[in-house]
């Protein structure tokens, strides 16, 4: 089971943005590779917390991690665990460092020599679900148009940055010497530039290529949710990594179900000799068709609650219902006959309403409902 975030880096839920950010560079200093040299464990705590921080630093971000969980990331937010690497960290979080580091950024881990990885761009696709498929999961066989090393293609070290993929400038100030880094301009940081390539390679040595990619998409996903397949996005040139495919949900209307979170809505129509003698009537669900009984006598707008028929929750915490409401057919003409029969029903004491306390009101509904 993964690791809770805020648990990674220390924090409670309550916890303001200063107090994230404090926590993640106490950790980040703690252990940083120019401190840690060769140290696997001390790593895997740094990437740990560095995709702790990349989600609980933004908002949107952080609201769907509170609400879903890690699963709102099996894919979507950020770095998801996955296809991380020291490039990306220090990419988007140099600037926590300061200067304890040679000025802060990506150096090549403080001169230890490793040599900088860039990392293909990430592509983005939207995926229609019914809600069958959302309340069930569903794995997706998509096609997927992406760039990939043409074969042919070899490569030869950058002369411009010797294969470091960066280059450093030494400048004198009133302070004193002082070196940045940058990514080279000849390579674009990747360390390598084109030896050969075959004619219908692009002038990174890319082709496109169609690609069906599977995606495993889980019970319980929301409409705007992202999902995320790590390496199935652009090639990188070189021996960069590839960069992501994003995978959007949109969740299609049902014909006669509608979602509220978890739980589901279905109007039942009955008709108005059902409703007073009872019946059984059959009723769409998620998972097939089911027959509920109408007890003899039901009243319109009744809440008939099917427990367990709604939508997985994405945290694994059971399912949502499904709420049957009723609702009485009156029928808007009538025969002659069927006029003089409800005539005559005008003054008799079954036909009068007589409310009971278990007969709640619309608000109590309404509440009842949401409770």
């Amino acid at each position: 089971m993964k690791e809770d975030y805020y648990d990674i880096l220390g924090v409670s839920k309550s916890a303001s943005d200063a107090e994230i950010k404090k926590a993640y560079r106490k950790m980040a200093l703690k252990y940083h590779p120019d401190k840690n040299p060769d140290d696997t464990e001390a790593e895997e705590k740094f990437k740990k917390a560095a995709e702790a921080y990349e989600v609980l630093s933004n908002a949107d971000k952080k609201a769907r991690y509170d609400q879903f969980g890690h699963q709102a990331f099996d894919g979507g937010g950020g770095f998801g665990g996955g296809g991380m690497n020291m490039d990306d960290i220090f990419s988007q979080f140099g600037d926590i460092f300061g200067g304890a580091f040679g000025g802060g950024g990506f150096s090549g881990f403080g001169g230890g020599g490793r040599q900088r990885v860039v990392k293909g761009s990430n592509l983005r696709i939207r995926v229609k679900l019914s809600l069958e498929e959302v309340a069930n999961g569903v794995e997706k066989k998509i096609k997927v148009k992406r760039k990939v090393q043409a074969p042919g293609t070899t490569y030869k070290t950058c002369t411009t940055c010797n294969g470091a993929g960066q280059v450093t400038k030494v400048t004198n100030t009133i302070l004193g010497r002082m070196q940045t880094a940058a990514a080279c301009p000849t390579c674009s940081g990747a360390g390598q530039i084109i030896d050969k390539k075959p004619s219908d390679a692009d002038a990174q040595g890319l082709k496109v290529s169609e690609e069906t990619v599977s995606v495993k998409i889980p019970a319980g996903v929301v409409d705007g949710m992202q999902l995320k397949v790590t390496s199935k996005g652009n090639d990188a040139p070189g021996n960069g990594i590839a960069g992501d495919l994003l995978v959007a949900i949109q969740e299609e209307d049902h014909p006669t179900l509608k979602r509220e979170g978890d739980n589901l809505h279905y109007d039942m129509y009955v008709s108005l000799p059902d409703a007073v003698l009872g019946n059984s009537k059959e009723i769409d669900t998620v998972t097939g068709k089911v027959r509920i009984k109408i007890e003899a006598g039901v009243q319109s707008g009744k809440i008939l609650r099917l427990r367990g028929k709604g939508i997985p929750s994405i945290n694994g915490y059971g399912k949502g219902d499904l709420l049957v409401h009723v609702n009485v057919w009156t029928p808007k003409t009538l025969s002659k006959k069927q006029k003089e029969f409800f005539e005559s029903m005008k003054e008799d004491e079954h036909f009068e309403p007589k409310p009971e306390s278990s007969d709640k009101s619309f608000f109590e509904k309404v509440k009842d409902m949401f409770s």
